[in-house]
C-alpha cells in the first residue's frame, strides 16, 4: 500500500472528493482514500448536515468549502483548481456517497502508468444492481450523445469515478456547475485530442430507500437537453473540422518526415559519404571526421529540423567525459534511438542487428562508420572493438537486444557486460524516454511525445566485478536501470 501511495505522489496524482450532505458515508470514503493516497482533497459543496464537521475531524486532508451549494460541476472545478495550485498533474475523482470503492484507485494508477496523459473513466459493473428504467435510459442516452459529439464510443459516460489530466482540461471555466458538467469534462478534452480510456470498476448502490440523490429530474433533464443541443451545434461547426484537420495533419507530418529522410539519405548523405570514403585513403583522422559528420546530421534532425511532434531534451551527469571509452548501454524503443545518442557524442560505435547493417537507406554509412553487426560473433568482434577503444571510442550496446513494443524495459542480456569485462572498461547507462511513443515498434505514424535522454553515473569496473558473473551483473544493472527509468517516466509524464 505504501508503495502505491508513493507512486501516486511521484506521478503527481491526488484524489478529489466532491461532497454534499453525505454525513453517513463521507468519513469512511475519505479514510479509505487516505489509506491508498497521501493527498486527498475534499470539496464541501455547501453541505447543510454534519458533513462539514465530520471532514474537519479528519487529519491529513485538504478541505475546500463554501456556504452555498452550487452543484457537482462547480465542486469539481474548485477541486481541480486547488489541485493545480498544489502542483498536481492528475486528479482521481470519486463520489462521497460510498458508491465507489477506494481500493479501485490502484486501477486508475495502473492505467495512468500504461496510458500517461489520458483521461481514464471507471466503467461500472452494473450486474445485479437494481436501477430504475429512467436511470438506465439516462445512461444510454448520454452514451449516445457522447458518441455523436466525439465519434468515440464509451460504455459508461455517467461514471464519476475518473482520473483527469488536469493540464488538459481545456475550457474548464466554461464547464457547467451541475450534473451535466461530467459530460462536458469528457467531450471538451476529447475535442482537443485527449485520449479517453476505461477501466472496469466495482460499484455499490444501497437499497432504494437508503439512497441519497440530489438529482432534480425536471430541471436537470432540461439543462442536459440544452447542453447537448449546444454541444451538437459545436460538434458541427468546431469539433468535426478540428478532428478532421488533426487526422490529416498526422498523416502529412509522417509523410513529410519520411520524404525528408529519404531525400536526405539518397540525395545528400549517402552520396557524400560514398565520395568521402572512396576518394583518398581512409585514415584515423578521416574516420574521425566521418563520425563528426554523422553526429552533425543527427543534431540537425533532432535539434534544427526536428522530428515532427516531438521536443528533445537531455541531461548528462556531472563529471561524465565522453573522451573516456566505456561500454554504453541504453534501452531500445525506436529507429530514432541512435540519433538521440549521437547528439551527445561522436566518439561512439554501435553494435547493430543485421537488418541495420544491410539497410538500403543507411547501411552504406553504417558499415563505413565502423558500426558492426552482433551476428559477427564476439570472437570476431573483440579485436575490432579493442582497436576502437584504444582510439578513444565507446561501444554502444542495446542490452535488451531488440526494440520494446510497449517501452517497458526488457530482460538484459549478458553480452554488453561480457564485452565490458573483456575490454576492461566501465558500463555507462543512457536512459531514453519517448522515442517509442513518437514512433512505436511496428507502427508507421508519428505521434506527439517529448523525447528525453539522460546519461547517468557509470557502473565502475571494480563494482561490476564484485557483483559476480556477467549474468548477475546484467540482472543487477537492469534492476537499477528500471528504478531510474521509472523515476524519469514519473517526472516526465506529469507534463505529457
Amino acid at each position: 500500500m505504501e508503495a502505491q501511495k508513493q507512486l501516486l505522489k511521484d506521478r503527481g496524482i491526488c484524489v478529489v472528493i466532491p461532497v454534499y450532505n453525505n454525513e453517513k458515508t463521507i468519513r469512511d470514503v475519505v479514510l479509505q482514500s487516505l489509506d491508498r493516497c497521501f493527498d486527498v482533497i475534499v470539496v464541501n459543496d455547501g453541505s447543510t448536515d454534519s458533513t462539514g464537521e465530520i471532514i474537519h475531524q479528519i487529519e491529513g486532508i485538504t478541505i475546500v468549502e463554501y456556504n452555498k451549494n452550487h452543484g457537482k460541476g462547480y465542486a469539481l472545478k474548485r477541486g481541480f483548481k486547488k489541485a493545480l495550485q498544489m502542483g498536481f498533474a492528475y486528479a482521481i475523482t470519486l463520489d462521497g456517497d460510498g458508491q465507489h470503492y477506494p481500493e479501485d484507485i490502484s486501477l486508475f494508477l495502473n492505467a495512468n502508468v500504461e496510458h500517461p496523459g489520458c483521461l481514464v473513466v471507471g466503467e461500472r459493473n452494473m450486474e445485479g444492481v437494481t436501477r430504475s428504467k429512467g436511470s438506465r435510459f439516462a445512461n444510454k442516452f448520454a452514451d449516445f450523445w457522447f458518441l455523436l459529439q466525439t465519434g468515440q464510443k464509451l460504455g459508461d459516460t455517467q461514471s464519476g469515478y475518473r482520473l483527469y489530466p488536469l493540464k488538459k482540461l481545456y475550457g474548464l471555466a466554461l464547464v457547467s456547475a451541475r450534473y451535466e458538467a461530467e459530460l462536458e469534462l469528457l467531450v471538451l478534452p476529447s475535442w482537443h485530442g485527449v485520449k479517453i480510456v476505461t477501466v472496469p470498476i466495482k460499484v455499490y448502490y444501497p437499497p432504494a430507500e437508503e439512497r441519497v440523490s440530489h438529482f432534480r429530474p425536471v430541471k436537470d433533464f432540461a439543462r442536459i437537453f440544452v447542453l447537448n443541443t449546444i454541444l451538437c451545434i459545436l460538434t458541427i461547426v468546431y469539433s468535426i473540422p478540428v478532428r478532421s484537420f488533426r487526422f490529416v495533419y498526422k498523416y502529412l507530418r509522417t509523410l513529410y518526415a519520411a520524404l525528408f529522410f529519404c531525400v536526405a539519405m539518397f540525395c545528400l548523405i549517402t552520396p557524400w559519404v560514398w565520395l568521402y570514403v572512396t576518394i583518398g585513403k581512409m585514415t584515423e583522422k578521416k574516420q574521425l571526421r566521418l563520425h563528426k559528420f554523422i553526429q552533425a546530421m543527427s543534431k540537425f534532425v533532432v535539434f534544427v529540423h526536428g522530428i515532427p511532434g516531438t521536443k528533445f531534451s537531455y541531461k548528462v551527469a556531472d563529471g561524465i567525459n565522453f573522451e573516456t571509452p566505456r561500454v554504453v548501454i541504453c534501452n531500445h524503443q525506436s529507429h530514432f534511438d541512435l540519433m538521440c545518442q549521437l547528439v551527445l557524442t561522436h566518439k561512439i560505435i554501435f553494435l547493430t542487428n543485421n537488418w541495420v547493417w544491410n539497410n538500403p537507406f543507411y547501411g552504406f554509412m553504417i558499415r563505413h562508420a565502423e558500426y558492426y553487426p552482433v551476428a559477427m560473433g564476439i570472437d570476431n568482434l573483440m579485436p575490432k572493438l579493442e582497436n576502437l577503444v584504444s582510439r578513444g571510442y565507446s561501444i554502444a550496446v542495446f542490452p535488451e537486444g531488440t526494440r520494446s513494443k510497449d517501452c517497458k524495459i526488457g530482460r538484459f542480456h549478458q553480452g554488453a557486460f561480457y564485452i565490458a569485462k573483456k575490454l576492461g572498461v566501465d558500463v555507462l547507462p543512457m536512459y531514453l524516454y519517448g522515442t517509442g511513443k513518437a514512433l512505436p515498434k511496428n507502427k508507421y505514424l508519428l505521434h506527439n511525445s517529448p523525447i528525453y535522454i539522460e546519461v547517468g553515473k557509470p557502473f565502475l569496473r571494480q563494482e561490476l566485478d564484485n557483483i559476480g558473473t556477467e549474468i548477475q551483473q546484467a540482472s543487477f544493472v537492469r534492476k537499477k536501470y528500471v528504478e531510474k527509468y521509472s523515476e524519469i517516466c514519473n517526472k516526465i509524464e506529469q507534463y505529457v
